[in-house]
């Protein structure tokens, strides 16, 4: 990985796709984050990563915070550079992490929002008639009995199901396989739209125009027409119901380890947002039912 930081981060950008098989999306993402860099170096006659330190890199980030960079953004920029650092320091090229002790603006996470048990039940039973109902039908069923991203449950082929055994084959992030459980609802969804469809075992799951998988887009709009027909307030889409899935799992369950590995993160820190749902849910019943009660907020 030897020449100019340009020729490096692009040699560190070939091995994640080649060799940790990073998605697109996350190498794209990475090349951006990191063309900040670049950029900046440049401007500022840094010639290696070498001559770079803590007090420059934090000229970086505060120049690209009074850009309008938003402190999640700036933690994603800090976190790309240090995965570059890192793989610099491996190979020798760099004998100190310029990011050292450099840290970004705190990020206030916001809860995502989530259906309640009944909101959820009826939007999944909105769906229509004919074939374009049963296949709404299936893929609410599949994103709230099993936490699906949306990539996830487009990219389904009837190979992937096992549907006597109630299971489904997925492939999440980092092409990494997951066998995830699939309720009894979702899978007779599932048995009556491939009675409809062709269920050979590479045609996908749920298709769009020409017999095609369906696009994302596609999923995003039926599922906001169909919230939109049930008068939700709430905007619907489908990152939402997994993160309703997750909650409601949690909620049930109180097993974090298993809600991660369901929905397939890599960090438990990630999954544990949902502890927090599940926290607000119970304040809410605390505040509403104990007579001495005297929560605000």
């Amino acid at each position: 990985m030897n020449g100019s930081p340009r020729a490096q981060v692009e040699a560190w950008l070939g091995r994640l796709a080649v060799e940790r098989q990073s998605s697109a999306h996350t190498v794209a993402a990475y090349r951006r984050d990191l063309d900040k860099l670049l950029r900046w170096m440049e401007a500022q006659g840094v010639a290696d990563f070498a001559a770079l330190g803590p007090h420059r890199l934090r000229a970086f980030v505060a120049a690209e915070h009074r850009a309008g960079l938003s402190p999640k953004s700036l933690q994603r920029l800090l976190s790309s550079c240090r995965s570059l650092f890192r793989q610099l320091s491996r190979e020798g090229l760099l004998a100190h992490d310029p990011a050292a002790g450099v840290r970004g603006p705190k990020v206030h996470r916001k809860l995502p929002q989530v259906l309640d048990v009944d909101e959820a039940s009826a939007l999944v039973e909105s769906t229509g008639d004919g074939t374009l109902g049963l296949r709404d039908r299936a893929m609410l069923e599949l994103f709230y009995s099993s936490g699906l991203r949306l990539s996830e449950l487009t990219g389904l082929r009837w190979g992937d199901l096992s549907l006597d055994e109630g299971e489904v084959r997925v492939l999440g992030k980092g092409s990494k396989t997951r066998i995830v459980p699939v309720g009894s609802h979702a899978v007779a969804a599932l048995r009556a739209l491939g009675r409809a469809e062709a269920m050979t075992p590479a045609a996908p799951v749920f298709r769009g125009r020409a017999s095609a998988a369906v696009s994302p887009r596609t999923v995003q709009a039926r599922l906001k027409q169909l919230a939109l027909a049930q008068g939700f307030a709430k905007r619907v889409h489908p990152h939402l119901l997994r993160h309703t899935f997750a909650s409601h799992m949690l909620e049930s369950s109180g097993d974090l380890r298993a809600v991660q590995e369901l929905l397939g993160h890599a960090d438990i820190a990630t999954t544990q947002i949902y502890t927090h749902l599940d926290f607000q849910h119970l304040a809410k019943v605390y505040d509403a039912a104990h007579p001495r009660a005297r929560r605000k907020g």
